[in-house]
């Protein structure tokens, strides 16, 4: 027994890259959930308990395959592209906070090893290269660089120190972003390579020094990216107020004038009833009802309705473009829209491009009218928004309106509706039906949960 004990103990202190590996198997699902736990924290990703096991369970499983089967260096890029897919498919994260789900548990990793390597070797004396295929070092080494890795986690945690959005709509502003973010990425790892390769010559402050570099660039570049994200936010939200601004403008004008006529319409109604002209008065009454409509639109066109800042912009511009063509819009909202199962950012593309089709068919018309309308199904469990329009062409094809290219308009590219089927494409739960009636040309985009 003690034999037995002693060639364990001895095949755990001396140098065994194999035994090294297999030991390390386990290790990788700690890894792997203490890099998620981390960003997840920093990056303000909410996930489900069933996102959490599905991620951990696959990339660990798929990246303890890679490594077994996969020549160095290709094992590492094979491994990265795992970590992208399964951000992006698993966690559903945009692409800018992709990358740096990858790059926060890899500069955090690699800078804590490298501390911690570097202090726990000069300890035992030993050699950097040497120690890490001693399978007892290697071991110690990696849980407490994980348990580091914890207590930093719990730490953010506590602390709620994240980025709360990072979102960036504008598409060059967005590039240069990620183009600076990949670079930034590539450059630290150089570095880290370089310390780690020569971890066991370079002097301890010299190291420490490094650390530190690359800890306040790292920092340095999360704080840009958190400011360029809240400029972001605090632009259209300054363009929501603007638009806002512009429509308690025109519905206290259109206050003012009904408050001052009001004496004048009463005397109107009077007089239809004095002459007992019943038809007459349901006439004056329905043009009153107009007024009246136009001004609860305007009510209904509210941050507080409509409480998306992105959906709400979008709306508002298009309201007020319409209004200036004389198009009479009929809003109805009964939906939080922040609660859209779809992204924000593909359903304001859905809805500006059936607003813009919606407002260039209706202004042909001698009835310019449209009616706009978010609701929801419970009871099948859809969202819904749905236009009607107003139409001149009654022969439109409603198949051939999607068709890449097409449009009745001379001059118009014809690539509003494609790009709407392209949507649905990348989304299984997506509908969009298109009908019409000798009145009203109808889209009820469908929203599946």
């Amino acid at each position: 027994m003690i034999e037995m004990f002693q060639t364990i103990w001895n095949s755990l202190n001396t140098v065994n890259p194999e035994l090294t590996n297999i030991i390390g198997i386990p290790s990788i699902f700690i890894e792997i959930y203490v890099s998620m736990l981390l960003f997840t924290t920093i990056l303000n990703i909410t996930v489900s308990r069933k996102q959490k096991i599905a991620y951990v369970v696959i990339i660990s499983i798929l990246g303890i395959i890679v490594n077994l089967f996969a020549p160095k260096p290709f094992n590492t890029f094979i491994n990265v592209t795992i970590f992208f897919l399964a951000n992006i498919f698993i966690l559903k994260t945009n692409i800018l906070k992709t990358i740096l789900a990858i790059f926060i548990p890899f500069i955090t990793t690699a800078l804590l090893e490298s501390i911690i390597a570097k202090l726990y070797y000069s300890i035992f004396n030993i050699d950097y290269l040497i120690g890490s295929t001693i399978p007892l070092h290697r071991l110690i080494g990696t849980l407490v660089v994980y348990l580091a890795m914890f207590l930093i986690y719990l730490v953010l945690r506590h602390s709620k120190l994240n980025i709360e959005k990072l979102q960036v709509s504008d598409k060059k502003k967005k590039f240069l972003l990620i183009l600076n973010t990949i670079l930034g990425i590539v450059l630290i790892a150089l570095q880290i390579y370089m310390i780690t390769f020569y971890v066991s010559y370079l002097p301890f402050i010299i190291t420490i020094l490094n650390m530190i570099s690359l800890i306040a660039y790292f920092s340095t570049s999360l704080y840009t990216i958190h400011t360029v994200s809240k400029l972001e936010t605090t632009s259209m939200n300054l363009e929501e107020a603007q638009l806002y601004n512009k429509t308690l403008e025109i519905l206290q004008d259109n206050t003012r004038a009904f408050r001052h006529d009001f004496s004048n319409i009463l005397q109107g109604m009077v007089g239809y009833i004095d002459n007992n002209d019943i038809e007459g008065l349901r006439k004056y009454y329905s043009q009153l009802v107009e007024d009246i409509q136009t001004s609860n639109n305007l009510t209904t066109l509210s941050p507080k309705v409509v409480n998306n800042p992105a959906i709400y912009n979008v709306l508002a511009s298009k309201y007020h473009k319409a209004d200036s063509l004389g198009i009479k819009i009929h809003l109805e909202a009964f939906l939080d829209m922040n609660e859209l199962h779809m992204k924000i950012y593909e359903f304001t593309r859905v809805l500006g491009i059936l607003m813009d089709n919606a407002i260039e068919a209706s202004s042909e018309c001698e009835n310019k009218i449209i009616n706009v309308t978010f609701r929801k199904d419970t009871r099948k469990h859809i969202q819904l928004l749905i236009i009607e329009n107003t139409y001149k062409e009654k022969n439109i094809d409603t198949e051939k309106i999607y068709e890449k290219g097409y449009s009745t308009k001379p001059g118009n590219t014809g690539l509003g509706l494609w790009e709407i089927r392209q949507i649905l494409k990348k989304n299984n739960n997506l509908n969009l039906y298109t009908t019409k009636n000798s009145e009203y040309f109808t889209q009820q985009f469908e929203i599946y949960y």
